[in-house]
């Protein structure tokens, strides 16, 4: 994953915690280091969210101690992965009951609604104490959770369950366009499954993809004139 655009630590950062659909999770195990594959989701703000269920080792790690962090490894497909951008996310894990982050989860993992309703799976949020990155050789920062997490967007938050429903039912072909001419993918169907004040994100089958917007929205106007640029920009595209 390609993760190149020269902008604060904090922007690259938050936008590799946005590409990603999956993470390593680190809890304590009666004192040692677990670490453990999660599938991860962002709210608007760029804070992780997982579903996890009760019986696996972490949650119940977390039941004991809820400091924890997240690897956002986007250094896949480098013939050197040390010159790639990976981002650790330090916090605490608390459980949450949010039907509109509930939704962007599930959105981002279709396969999660499968499961999502079992009495034994909970949906949490990584409350973010700071996070360090590392972005290449001689590119390493902390950066504090005010840098990293974005404003809050509460009306763009709630249109978006309207707008995904309005673009992947009535602008199938703009979506495909997106994902074939933005972002180089192949294939058609993808859907958009998520959108938030810096940009949208993708999915087809278990492929995901991010695309930027130009510049933040805050609301659905801002969102749909947005949208419409990308649409625009990938017609133009040879």
């Amino acid at each position: 994953m390609e993760i190149e655009r020269t902008d604060t630590p904090a922007a690259t950062a938050r936008r590799l915690m946005r590409a990603l659909d999956r993470a390593t999770l680190a809890t304590s195990l009666e004192g040692w280091p677990y670490a453990s594959l999660v599938l991860a989701a962002v709210d608007h703000d760029a804070s992780p969210l997982l579903l996890l269920s009760d019986l696996a080792e972490h949650s119940k790690n977390i039941a004991r101690d809820l400091r924890a962090s997240l690897l956002f490894d986007g250094t896949a497909g480098r013939d050197d992965p040390l010159t790639g951008a990976r981002v650790t996310v330090i916090g605490e894990i608390q459980r949450i009951e949010d039907q509109h982050l509930v939704s962007r989860f599930t959105a981002r993992h279709p396969s999660a609604a499968g499961y999502a309703g079992f009495a034994d799976f909970h949906f949490y949020r990584l409350t973010v104490a700071r996070a360090h990155l590392v972005a290449g050789f001689g590119r390493i920062h902390w950066i504090t959770a005010e840098a990293l997490l974005s404003p809050p967007a509460p009306a763009l938050a709630a249109a978006e369950p309207d707008i995904l429903d309005h673009m992947n039912r009535d602008h199938s072909e703009a979506v495909d366009l997106y994902a074939n001419r933005l972002a180089g993918r192949t294939g058609q169907g993808w859907r958009l499954t998520g959108i938030d004040p810096e940009g949208v994100d993708l999915r087809l089958g278990g492929s995901v993809e991010r695309l930027d917007f130009r510049v933040p929205v805050r609301d659905a106007e801002g969102a749909r004139e947005a949208l419409v640029q990308l649409a625009r920009q990938a017609r133009e595209q040879s």
